[in-house]
């Protein structure tokens, strides 16, 4: 009799692997995460919070708010001078140096980065600190006397726990070290624009909620370390000029321009047309924004905005502005003014010849002397202020000489009379002008006849076509902003040219 092997409740050999191995799995799946404290946990290691390898804590509180943060020593200094010194050997032993001696180790900033033998020379004990034992900095948004101060960001002092966080403790010596040597102060000298950035802070307070746009700020200033792009208003301009100057003031204060003015050109740049009607109506304040981007665009198209209307201005500029800035902005107006007075002087120097050759004169061709003479007079009412009008002792004499004085019409704005002369035609000394010019003479079939006003018109227009050659320099537009050939409305010239050496700031910055 053949026996039969029986089924068998247990499954085949490689199946059990296989589920066991899937149970095994799920189990560490399941497993992984799991805290002693009975709940999931995952340690954050990305923006704004690297908890496993961040070295530097941020701590911003504002309008009731707290922001923190754990960045990288390291990216903090290469994009901010500010941290750069600030989390340097040579500030951590001045802080160290300023400490009592009883202190235990780890409990300065000069322990992180030095090696046995400089530990030994401050008179600590030389074991490394274990890798349980993380040091971090720690920085904290002290607002002091929000009406006098801008906040600013202060060092506290911290040491490594043995639990591997880290334990805040008050700083024995104030934030400021004492004077260290000579060469920590020289690589300390970019915090001399914080005096600056304080001042245009101050002038500049924020539109609204102002503790708001602090941690906004702060937020958008580390996203560009970390290579970020900020969070900025990208339709209305108005408000993202507003968002921008914050930040760059923000970022003039901790010496991060180099890294945060590209960021800042490179948004604004993006509403076009929008953005040189903006500069148009804004001149002052958007050179300041412009030099502080360090934006070439911006800050050339304000720029002739500024020297068309100077000194309209110049109050903004002169405390909020560098030196360099004023010095390019005046050098830039003389040489318009150069330009503007040459010009001036050639067209008062415009005359005709006769068939001859000869320089008309009111004996070989009267006609054309009196052409030459009423556009020459017109050229003086309107580059000429009027004159004063006369004392009188007389109280009529007074009320006639004041209603002379309103029916006298001031002359126009440089812009707008180069732009007739460049334009010509009928733009200015129209035919009913020269019209009613022509009655004034004596009467004379000559002088009243339509061959004399048409003969009258065409030696006028060769004086415009003479005047409008003269003027062709100061007609050039350098503004990104079209502004037609009758100036856009604009009052002022538009012919400043903004070359390389122009810009005040150094390229290698």
């Amino acid at each position: 009799m053949v026996s039969h092997p029986q089924p068998s409740d247990r499954p085949p050999l490689a199946h059990r692997a296989a589920s066991t191995t899937s149970r095994s799995t799920n189990t560490r799946r399941h497993r992984t995460g799991r805290s002693h404290a009975g709940g999931s946990y995952r340690t954050q290691n990305e923006f704004p919070n690297f908890a496993q390898t961040g070295d530097v804590e941020i701590i911003i509180n504002a309008d009731g708010q707290e922001k923190r943060y754990m960045l990288h020593r390291l990216i903090l200094a290469q994009n901010s001078g500010f941290f750069e010194a600030g989390t340097s050997e040579d500030w951590s032993r001045a802080q160290a140096r300023g400490q009592s001696s009883g202190v235990g180790p780890g409990n300065t900033l000069g322990s992180i980065g030095e090696d046995e033998e400089s530990v030994r020379e401050q008179g600590r004990p030389a074991y490394p600190i274990p890798q349980s034992q993380r040091f971090i900095w720690r920085y904290e948004l002290d607002w002091g006397n929000k009406d006098e101060e801008v906040p600013m960001l202060v060092q506290k002092q911290t040491q490594p726990s043995m639990f591997g966080g880290d334990q805040y403790q008050p700083p024995p010596v104030p934030n400021k070290p004492p004077p260290p040597s000579q060469g920590f102060l020289k690589s300390m000298s970019n915090f001399s624009a914080l005096q600056s950035a304080s001042h245009i802070a101050k002038s500049n307070p924020s539109h609204n909620n102002g503790d708001s746009d602090t941690i906004r700020d702060y937020d958008n200033l580390f996203r560009i370390f970390y290579n970020y792009a900020p969070l900025l208003d990208a339709t209305n301009i108005a408000e993202s000029y507003i968002q921008c100057k914050s930040l760059l003031t923000l970022a003039d204060m901790y010496d991060a321009l180099g890294v945060v003015g590209p960021r800042i050109d490179h948004h604004l740049l993006q509403f076009q047309g929008r953005l040189w009607k903006q500069i148009a109506k804004y001149p002052p304040s958007y050179l300041k924004l412009g030099y502080l981007a360090r934006s070439k665009v911006i800050f050339s198209e304000a720029l002739v905005h500024v020297v068309g209307q100077w000194p309209s201005g110049s109050n903004q500029l002169r405390h909020a502005v560098p030196p360099d800035v004023i010095e390019v902005i005046k050098d830039k107006v003389y040489d318009l003014q150069d330009l503007q007075l040459k010009t001036e002087a050639k067209l008062f120097r415009l005359t005709l010849t006769t068939a001859r050759g000869e320089r008309v004169t009111p004996t070989n061709a009267y006609a054309d002397w009196l052409a030459l003479s009423l556009f020459r007079q017109w050229l003086a009412e309107n580059t000429t202020p009027p004159p004063p009008p006369i004392p009188k002792t007389s109280e009529t004499a007074q009320r006639t000489s004041n209603n002379h004085a309103q029916h006298q019409s001031p002359p126009v704005s440089a812009g707008t009379l180069f732009r007739l002369l460049g334009t010509g035609g009928s733009s200015y000394l129209a035919r009913d002008e020269l019209k009613r010019f022509i009655k004034l003479r004596p009467s004379s079939e000559e002088g009243n006849s339509r061959e004399y006003l048409k003969k009258f018109e065409r030696r006028m227009d060769d004086i415009k076509a003479l005047a409008r050659e003269a003027v062709r320099p100061l007609m050039k537009s350098y503004l990104e902003l079209d502004i037609g050939r009758d100036g856009g409305g604009l009052g002022y010239l538009t012919c400043t040219k903004v070359e390389e050496d122009d810009y005040p700031w150094d390229e290698g910055a």
